[in-house]
């Protein structure tokens, strides 16, 4: 079976990136386009990011997760410690994150390193989530082969039943992971393909800025 998608075509014209209208700081490039994806009604979820990382087998794997928090000390999500995307980074603590946001025509890359949250700070998260989502990542024991749903299913009914009128405390294995940029590519799409593309790379405490072709 084969799909011809050569006819697929768009024409980007929603805005421009200039050098005149760059602050000298990424995050704060970021966070005026995060809170415009934020605030558009065609965008679901603004914090919906591509994870990219590479385990010891040198096979890089990209997946979606949710970004929690970001500030000058950088990126935050949340996972199970213990799954496939958890093992990579601890066998190579780095990654690269990728935000698209069709409908403004924008697209942040993140290149960095990546290291774990502080337990407390883990903690507080992990209490601010609902009960089902706090049971869930009891449930599972992310990215292990199970023989079907049905295990899922019955581990939720017992933790239910045992946390029925008391905290459930957050796993040892479940937390928070950091990502400290080393560069931040701010990508506009623009007519005939002549996209912009803005390069920040974080040098000596300070940020070079770079246009690349598109």
């Amino acid at each position: 079976m084969q799909k011809d998608l050569k006819h697929y075509r768009k024409s980007y014209e929603k805005g421009e990136l200039l050098e005149d209208d760059l602050p000298d700081d990424p995050y704060i490039l970021f966070e005026s386009w995060f809170s415009m994806a934020d605030d558009s009604e065609a965008i679901l979820e603004a914090n919906a990011m591509h994870l990219s990382t590479v385990g010891e087998n040198g096979m890089p794997k990209t997946r979606v997760v949710l970004l929690k928090s970001f500030s000058r000390e950088g990126f935050i999500f949340f996972t199970n410690y213990d799954s496939e995307k958890g093992k990579h980074i601890k066998e190579n603590p780095q990654c690269c994150l990728s935000f698209f946001w069709p409908n403004l025509e924008k697209q942040v890359i993140i290149q960095g390193a990546v290291s774990k949250l502080d337990e407390q700070a883990s903690t507080d998260y992990f209490q601010s989530r609902p009960k089902g989502s706090q049971l869930g990542a009891h449930a599972s024991e992310q990215s292990s082969v199970i023989a079907s749903r049905k295990i899922l299913e019955n581990n939720l009914a017992r933790l239910e039943a045992k946390y029925k009128d008391s905290q459930i405390p957050k796993p040892e294995h479940w937390g928070g992971f950091v990502v400290k940029p080393l560069n931040m590519e701010f990508w506009q799409g623009r007519k005939n393909r002549l996209h912009d593309r803005i390069l920040y790379t974080h040098i000596n405490d300070n940020w070079k800025i770079e246009r690349l072709a598109p």
